[in-house]
C-alpha cells in the first residue's frame, strides 16, 4: 500500500512512500513529486474549501488547488472545528483484554497505596540559588555510591588530549573506538538513582509562579516512583518550604515519606549544611533501600502519553498504537493522562463528547478557551504551534497535528480533567492541561502522578525525565535504525502494514509491563535524559 486514506469522509490522501510525479495513485494522477508523510488532494479545491482528515476539519486552501496537488503552507492554512456544549456520546467498546487480565507487575508498594515502577531518592532545592550546592552534592554523591562512573566521552577526550601532547593530527582520532569502562557496585541496590531537581525558578517571578513551583515538586515528591527527599532552601525566597508542605498535605493528607529540609540562611555555615545534608540523606537511603519490589495489578499503573519531534506518520501509527495500549490499561483498571493542550485544537468537541460529566466537559472548555485566548494576546495562538520540522515532515497545521496527537489518548470515556500540578485521582483517561512543549509536558505529566510515560516521535527526540522510564516508539522504520541508541519500540509496522494498531498496541503494553518491572530499561533512563523543566503558566506552546 502506497497511500492511505485515514477517514471516509476526508479529501486528502496520505503518501505512504515517496510518490513520483505522473503517477496514478486512487485515481489520482500526481502532478508532482510528494514526499512520504505528505498529503495530496483527491478532486480540485477553490479557496475558501476545507481540508478534511481524520474526518474533520484540519485546514483550509488559501488558493485553488489543483487534483493531484500537495498541501503545503502556501496553499493551506489552519482552520479547526469549532466546539460547543456536550453531546453526551459515550458509547465505547471496549478492547479485548482476555491476554492481560490477571497479569502483574513488580513494583514499590507506598504507604499511600499507591505502587512505583522505580525507587529513586530526589533532591530538591526550594530556588535556583541553591543549584550550585546541589552539584556539590551531586558529585559527592553519585560516583562513590555507584550511579555513575568514567564513561566513554571521559575517554574519549584522554584520547584527544594524549594526541595533542603527541602532535598528532586531532582530526585523525577516531569517533568509531568505543571503551568499555567499569561500572561501580551500587552500594544502595534496591535504590534507583539519586536525582537534583534543579531549575530557574523559586524567586524572581511572580508569586504564583513559586505556588506552582512548589505544587509541582509536591507533586514528584509524592509520585509513588519517589521514595524519599532532601530539601535545600536559602530563606528568603518566594517558594518558601511551607507552601511546599501544605501541598504535600493537600496531595497526601499522612504523608509518611523521609523528607529532610535544610535551610542555608538558619544553618549559616555552607559546609556545615552540605555535610548535615549528605549525612540525612545517607540515612534516608539505608531506610530507601529496604524497599523491594512487589507484585502488583495492572490498575496500579498511571500512563502519560506525550509525543515530540512529530510527523506525518505520527497520528496513523505510533500515536494510535499507544492509544490502543492505553485503551487497554483504562479496561484493566488503570490511570492514562493525556496532555498537551495546544495539540488537542480542533478535536475538542469529541473530546467534551467523551466526558462522563457536564462539568468535566465544562472545566476542559474553560482551562481551553483561557490557554488559546492567552496566546492570541500575545499575538500568538495554537495555530502557529508546528515546528518548521513538524512542517517539513508533513503537519502544515496545527489541526493536523492536533488530529494525530490526540490518537495517544485512545477512545475511552474522559474521567477527570486535571489543571496543571493537579493530581490524577480516577481510574480512566485523563487530561491533564500542560503546553505541547516536550520538556515541560513530560515534567507536568509526572508531577500529576504518572510513572510510566510513552513518548512517540517521528524525527526524534532524546528527551527523558528524572524519576519516570520514558519509553521512547518510532512512528517509522527508517528512525528506529538511524536512532537506534534513543529509540525502544518501532512502530513503522504499521505503516507497513506488517502489524496492526491493535497488535502494535498489545506489544507497547508488554513493554510496560517489563518497564514497570525493572526488566527492560528504556534507553532514555540508560543515557541519563533526566530532563526537568517547570510550566511557569505563560504562553508556551
Amino acid at each position: 500500500m502506497k497511500t492511505l486514506k485515514i477517514h471516509p469522509k476526508d479529501n486528502v490522501w496520505v503518501a505512504l512512500t515517496d510518490l513520483k510525479k505522473g503517477e496514478v495513485e486512487q485515481n489520482v494522477t500526481l502532478l508532482m513529486d510528494i514526499s512520504a508523510k505528505h498529503k495530496f488532494v483527491e478532486n480540485d479545491l477553490n479557496t475558501g474549501d476545507l481540508i478534511k482528515m481524520y474526518g474533520i476539519t484540519v485546514g483550509k486552501a488559501k488558493q485553488a488547488i489543483k487534483k493531484g496537488e500537495q498541501i503545503t503552507t502556501f496553499n493551506v492554512k489552519h482552520e479547526a472545528e469549532t466546539f460547543d456544549h456536550r453531546n453526551v456520546n459515550l458509547e465505547w467498546i471496549k478492547p479485548d483484554i482476555a491476554k492481560f487480565a490477571n497479569r502483574t507487575f513488580m513494583g514499590y508498594h507506598r504507604a499511600d497505596g499507591r505502587v512505583g515502577t522505580a525507587n529513586y531518592w530526589l533532591f530538591v532545592p526550594m530556588v535556583f540559588c541553591e543549584n550550585q550546592n546541589l552539584e556539590v552534592i551531586k558529585n559527592a554523591l553519585l560516583s562513590d555510591l555507584g550511579y555513575i562512573s568514567h564513561n566513554q566521552y571521559q575517554s574519549f577526550t584522554q584520547n584527544l588530549v594524549e594526541a595533542y601532547h603527541s602532535n598528532e593530527n586531532l582530526e585523525t582520532v577516531s569517533v568509531d573506538t568505543f571503551v568499555e569502562v567499569e561500572k561501580k557496585e551500587r552500594v544502595f541496590k534496591n535504590v534507583d538513582g539519586i536525582k537534583f531537581l534543579t531549575h530557574e525558578g523559586g524567586c524572581g517571578g511572580t508569586r504564583q509562579d513559586a505556588e506552582t513551583l512548589c505544587r509541582l515538586l509536591a507533586g514528584y515528591i509524592c509520585n509513588p516512583n519517589v521514595a524519599g527527599v532532601t530539601v535545600l532552601s536559602l530563606g528568603c525566597q518566594n517558594a518558601q518550604v511551607q507552601i511546599l508542605k501544605d501541598a504535600l498535605n493537600e496531595f497526601d493528607k499522612d504523608f509518611k515519606k523521609p523528607f529532610y529540609v535544610f535551610e542555608q540562611q538558619e544553618i549559616g555555615n555552607e559546609e556545615l549544611m552540605l555535610k548535615q545534608a549528605l549525612r540525612q540523606t545517607f540515612i534516608g537511603l539505608t531506610l530507601a533501600n529496604q524497599h523491594t519490589r512487589q507484585p502488583a495489578p495492572l490498575s496500579a499503573l498511571t500512563l502519560g502519553v506525550e509525543c515530540g519531534g512529530s510527523d506525518g506518520f505520527s497520528g496513523i501509527s505510533a500515536n494510535p498504537a499507544v492509544g490502543y495500549c492505553a485503551d487497554l490499561l483504562v479496561s484493566l483498571g488503570g490511570k492514562v493522562l493525556l496532555a498537551e493542550f495546544p495539540e488537542l485544537c480542533g478535536v475538542e468537541q469529541e473530546l467534551i463528547n467523551r466526558c462522563v460529566t457536564d462539568e468535566l466537559a465544562e472545566k476542559f472548555v474553560k482551562i481551553q478557551t483561557a490557554y488559546h485566548d492567552r496566546a492570541k494576546a500575545v499575538g500568538s495562538g495554537f495555530d502557529m504551534n508546528p515546528s518548521p520540522g513538524n512542517i517539513k515532515d508533513g503537519l502544515i497545521t496545527d489541526a493536523i497535528k492536533s488530529a494525530g496527537a490526540a490518537k495517544k489518548g485512545g477512545t475511552s470515556p474522559i474521567t477527570d480533567v486535571l489543571d496543571y500540578t493537579e493530581q490524577a485521582k480516577n481510574a480512566g483517561l485523563n487530561l491533564l492541561c500542560t503546553p505541547g512543549n516536550d520538556g515541560e509536558c513530560t515534567t507536568g505529566l509526572v508531577g500529576s502522578g504518572v510513572n510510566v510515560l510513552m513518548f512517540t516521535t517521528g524525527l526524534g527526540n532524546p528527551m527523558g525525565n528524572p524519576i519516570c522510564p520514558v519509553i521512547k516508539i518510532s512512528t517509522n522504520t527508517t528512525l528506529a535504525t538511524k536512532m537506534a541508541d534513543i529509540i525502544d519500540m518501532d512502530a513503522g509496522s504499521v505503516i507497513t502494514g506488517d502489524k496492526s494498531i491493535a497488535q502494535m498496541g498489545e506489544d507497547l503494553l508488554e513493554n510496560c509491563i517489563a518497564t514497570a518491572s525493572g526488566e527492560y530499561i528504556p534507553k532514555a533512563v540508560a543515557l541519563g535524559h533526566d530532563d526537568f523543566i517547570p510550566w511557569k503558566r505563560g504562553v508556551s506552546l
